[in-house]
């Protein structure tokens, strides 16, 4: 069926169809047309079966060949990135550390866990429906071995400490996946570690739920959950992609323009403010939720707290973190 003129582009690229293929259409099937003509000439014996399957072979090499929009990656591979179920992603390998203890997401699990096995299965919540003080203190006595814990200057602000679940984020998100990712739940009051769960933690401790809480975070979980933006982006379609290109260069900004020329069509999805463009808009969004409350939330990276009444523009640079490197090895080379 022919796309629709806002339809996404079947090349795979994520712009709309009438922003991308539309207008080279006559050009692309004049070369389909060349080329049929060229391949009966040379094969006039061939059956239209056997035609198919040239062509379609044709088709297979245009797809598979690297575009400078999308950093070297081809068609083939940035529509499995975009679209794929998180286990069938193909060209990077997501595996399970050994030691998950620099990631506060993993960490804060365990609390969770912990608490509701002393109390068989389960443990009382507070009148609001959060996790309990005692957990709220135990993560937060946590927070000084945390590579994240070297930029945090004013404990005040963090993510990662609070006085209560409402004003730390960070916990507040791990509770959340765990809910997401159908470890817990919360019923009469209380918060209950399901049996499947009780017995994945018994047996093979908290590296069971990584996996699961890592798709949980990247399929399923509001990214726009924690920030006040108004923008309805759903920056987890791309987030293999930029997580790709962060971890090859660790700049911020060339991560931001690499995500502009790869889905030029994300700028037009912001109104122009009268101090931000639409480019500083997808920057403040990437930083934010992609970085800052995905990719450090997990302990993958660290990233300098951003200036926000700084006079000039500061390049932040992401720090790669050795959680990051033991997680995801991709099997495309960095352009």
């Amino acid at each position: 069926m022919k796309p629709g003129r806002n339809d996404p582009c079947p090349c795979g690229s994520g712009k709309k169809y009438k922003r991308c293929c539309m207008d080279s259409v006559s050009k692309q099937h004049a070369e389909v047309f060349d080329n049929i003509e060229q391949i009966v000439a040379m094969n006039p014996n061939l059956t239209l079966d056997e035609l198919n399957v040239v062509m379609q072979s044709r088709m297979d090499e245009r797809n598979n060949l690297p575009n400078p929009d999308f950093c070297g990656l081809s068609s083939t591979q940035m529509i499995n990135w975009l679209y794929a179920p998180f286990n069938e992603l193909e060209w990077v390998t997501i595996s399970t550390p050994e030691d998950l203890s620099a990631s506060p997401v993993m960490r804060y699990l365990r609390l969770i866990l912990d608490e509701a096995m002393q109390g068989d299965g389960s443990f009382k919540a507070t009148s609001k429906g959060n996790l309990p003080t005692k957990l709220v203190r135990q993560a937060n006595d946590a927070l000084p071995e945390f590579a994240v814990s070297q930029n945090q200057t004013h404990i005040s602000i963090s993510e990662f400490s609070g006085s209560n679940e409402d004003k730390f984020n960070a916990l507040h998100y791990s509770r959340v996946l765990a809910e997401i990712a159908g470890i817990i739940y919360r019923r009469s009051g209380r918060y209950h570690v399901k049996k499947t769960a009780q017995k994945q933690y018994q047996k093979h401790g908290i590296h069971a739920f990584f996996i699961p809480m890592l798709e949980a975070a990247t399929s399923q979980y509001n990214w726009g959950y924690l920030d006040g933006w108004e923008y309805d982006i759903d920056l987890r379609t791309f987030w293999i992609f930029m997580l790709w290109r962060l971890q090859g260069h660790g700049c911020v900004d060339q991560l931001v323009e690499e995500v502009a020329t790869a889905f030029p069509d994300l700028l037009l999805d912001f109104s122009s403010e009268e101090y931000l463009s639409p480019s500083q808009l997808l920057s403040a969004l990437i930083e934010s939720r992609f970085i800052e409350r995905f990719l450090q939330f997990w302990g993958f990276v660290t990233v300098d707290p951003k200036r926000y009444f700084a006079e000039t523009h500061v390049p932040r640079k992401a720090e790669m973190q050795t959680l990051l490197k033991k997680t995801f090895q991709f099997k495309t080379k960095i352009q």
